[in-house]
């Protein structure tokens, strides 16, 4: 990814679900290697947000760039293949396949492989011949990262990637992702209702109400600053999806 343009940007973008509208007026740019985390309230358009990149929503007005391609009108399909990696709130691993053939089916290219996969997630080599649905919660969502980069992304979008997690897996799973951000030089979305992870994970954060932007700024004003982040995340949610 150049890191002389924005990996994602945003410019205007309104978009929903049918007839209901969700996102309005959304503008925002990541650059290459930066990492941003999303938080607000539920039904804020959080997911929304990340469902739109991917092209799984109706755009409405505005566009989308990846890497200075404009990608409005391309299928999701087509989104994947030019470099977006999504790892979706609800996993959507494939439960009667084996963890290997989860990752098999998803590569693309050789830019990651299975022995990548399990540098990052050593815990996931001893599972490979377990199906999908014998594996842990943690161990699920490890895999859905894993999944994701086999596709070989230059940038990732996880939706509420710690939900539901223990404390020492959700150490784990932060920690290999600030080795993608460190390391790897990945760009990375990451929608977060637990704001300590998304503020010690990211120094930039974006905060959603009501479809729109609110704030988007240094973490560290918004974790030292409890009465701002009150402020924003703390009013009466809007309408439409999370």
């Amino acid at each position: 990814m150049d890191r002389r343009r924005p990996a994602l940007a945003f410019e205007a973008v309104s978009a929903g679900y049918g007839e209901t509208a969700v996102l309005e007026d959304v503008g925002f740019a990541i650059a290459g290697g930066e990492s941003a985390s999303v938080v607000g309230r539920n039904g804020v358009g959080k997911t929304t947000l990340l469902a739109t990149a991917m092209g799984h929503t109706v755009m409405r007005g505005g566009a989308i760039r990846l890497g200075g391609l404009d990608i409005t009108r391309l299928g999701s399909f087509r989104r994947a293949r030019a470099g977006i990696g999504y790892v979706p709130q609800e996993r959507e691993i494939f439960p009667t396949l084996t963890l290997m053939e989860n990752l098999r089916v998803a590569q693309r290219g050789d830019r990651w492989s299975p022995d990548d996969v399990f540098a990052l997630f050593p815990s996931l080599k001893e599972r490979r011949a377990h199906r999908g649905d014998q594996l842990s919660g943690g161990e699920q969502q490890m895999l859905s990262v894993g999944r994701a980069l086999m596709g070989g992304p230059s940038i990732l979008l996880m939706d509420e990637p710690t939900e539901g997690l223990a404390p020492v897996i959700v150490e784990q799973l932060v920690e290999a992702l600030s080795t993608l951000r460190d390391e790897a030089g990945l760009t990375l979305v990451l929608v977060e209702q637990n704001t300590r992870v998304a503020f010690e994970f990211s120094p930039r954060c974006m905060v959603m109400d009501r479809g729109r932007i609110v704030y988007d700024g240094a973490s560290a004003e918004l974790e030292g600053n409890p009465d701002l982040l009150d402020s924003l995340i703390g009013v009466s949610a809007g309408r439409g999806s999370s």
